[in-house]
């Protein structure tokens, strides 16, 4: 409640101009949803406001809204978190397709994972990103292809490859290590990306989840939307990262969509987009 004190009086408005309350209801870790909720869903019901439950991911998508006031659906959308790895087609506010995903590691897992064996602790993203800015991907890792139709990932060979090589050569230069992870792992995400652009004809891409900060992915994707003319949306680093504006983003166009939760809305730790 310290929370939503302060973000009121920052606002400079009171409970009583609020629309509505809009909580993340999954996926994610259960502890953490209920907590927040449960907070809710009693805020709301005091309040005599509506409640609209967010899915997480689409929040992720919102973030882009926040940033470009010009961005309207649809797009393609290629979230990139801890958790998940979508191409997502984005047919409305409200409506989403997935046409591709991770069918084994989440790419910020992976960043994660090695991160933690070239000894860089946690939160793996940033520290792989300012590390693999020091050197040159000059060491060959391996690609997971599947068949040519299909626009999923998997990132847990590149994983493996990193760890092996790692504990093969423990002298290996890191920076470089670092540099040919991050390069490899960007080429995967770009080559579905552009499989998803000719699929679909859509010419606008968004960005999102907390990987959507790397520097070198950001870049590359520029490039890409310069190579083959389409217009990339990146959000702010802040909003990339887990944030409540997001969910308030996502939440308002389900309010407006008039998607109103009842106070039997619960936490579904493994909620999928569209449901």
């Amino acid at each position: 409640s310290r929370v939503t004190k302060k973000a009121l009086k920052d606002a400079n408005i009171q409970l009583s101009q609020i629309d509505a309350i809009t909580p993340t209801y999954g996926p994610g870790l259960v502890g953490a949803l209920l907590v927040g909720l449960s907070y809710a869903k009693s805020l709301a019901f005091a309040n005599n406001i509506p409640l609209v439950g967010v899915n997480h991911i689409t929040g992720h998508i919102a973030a882009n809204y926040i940033t470009y006031k010009e961005l309207e659906p649809p797009f393609l959308c290629v979230m990139m978190s801890g958790g998940n790895t979508q191409i997502i087609s984005v047919k409305n506010y409200t409506e989403f397709e997935v046409l591709g995903k991770t069918r084994d590691d989440a790419i910020g897992e992976a960043f994660d994972k090695v991160a933690r064996v070239v000894g860089l602790g946690y939160p793996g993203g940033p520290k792989v990103d300012k590390l693999a800015q020091q050197g040159q991907p000059n060491i060959e890792l391996p690609k997971t292809h599947f068949d040519t139709e299909t626009l999923d990932f998997s990132f847990s060979g590149i994983k493996t490859a990193v760890i092996n090589l790692h504990h093969k050569q423990p002298d290996i230069n890191k920076a470089d290590l670092c540099a040919s992870f991050e390069k490899n792992v960007t080429e995967t995400l770009l080559h579905n990306v552009e499989k998803a652009i000719k699929k679909t004809g859509l010419k606008t891409i968004a960005l999102a989840g907390g990987v959507s900060a790397n520097t070198h992915i950001r870049e590359e994707f520029e490039k890409l939307g310069q190579k083959l003319n389409v217009q990339i949306y990146k959000p702010d680093l802040k909003l990339c990262t887990d944030n409540a504006a997001m969910i308030g983003s996502a939440g308002y166009y389900r309010y407006l969509h008039g998607d109103i939760s009842d106070n039997t809305l619960n936490a579904v730790p493994n909620l999928k987009i569209g449901e």
